[in-house]
């Protein structure tokens, strides 16, 4: 295959099945060379057009994350009044992580492993998270509708442990406690919980 053959199509179809492949079997299960049979191209290129196994990781991390990060900053959560944006943040979070399991996946993976490559994913948009939530902090505390002192950090942990939570447990509820967490109906009654659970930590009373 020559190099000129590769296209961004391979580039997307590759980094599309390797996310498969490493959220299924974590960064140390999965083999390049069955990911390579998978798609278009060989092992050969995938090494050349991305360096190494941690270097494609890499890439599939960024991709996890910007497809997050996209939808925040997607949703005009700036021309809406400060509940109804905190609303929206926590409900489009809550269900970003409900139909990309394979982030719940990858992240999991990667904490178990003490993080070492989510450092270097800068190209997610994630330096525009806390930055973003303080915004949103402060229009809510200048209209009256936030309490005072939310921390950011505090807050986006929140969100997200209450989203991540919901798919990083499910087959153990399910077992244990017969509990459906894979139905749209029942991810539609935890996301008005978890809403509702956000809101009230927030509202100013």
């Amino acid at each position: 295959m020559q190099d000129e053959g590769f296209t961004e199509r391979n580039r997307r179809e590759i980094i599309a099945i390797a996310t498969a492949h490493f959220a299924d079997k974590g960064f140390a299960g999965a083999r390049v060379d069955e990911i390579a049979a998978a798609t278009a191209t060989s092992k050969r290129m995938i090494y050349y057009h991305f360096g190494s196994k941690d270097a494609l990781y890499r890439a599939v991390l960024t991709e996890a994350y910007k497809g997050i990060r996209s939808a925040e900053l997607d949703a005009g959560l700036d021309a809406m009044p400060p509940l109804a944006a905190l609303e929206r943040l926590t409900a489009l979070t809550f269900d970003y992580h409900f139909h990309h399991p394979e982030l719940v996946r990858l992240v999991m993976d990667e904490n178990m492993r003490h993080a070492p490559h989510v450092g270097e994913v800068v190209e997610a948009h994630n330096d525009m998270v806390l930055p973003n939530t303080r915004a949103l902090i402060a229009r809510g505390e200048a209209d009256g509708s936030f309490r005072k002192g939310i921390d950011a950090v505090d807050l986006h942990m929140t969100i997200s442990a209450l989203a991540f939570y919901y798919v990083s447990n499910r087959y153990t509820f399910a077992a244990i406690f017969k509990a459906d967490t894979a139905s749209e109906d029942a991810a539609a009654r935890r996301r008005e919980q978890v809403v509702a659970t956000v809101l009230a930590y927030c509202r100013a009373s």
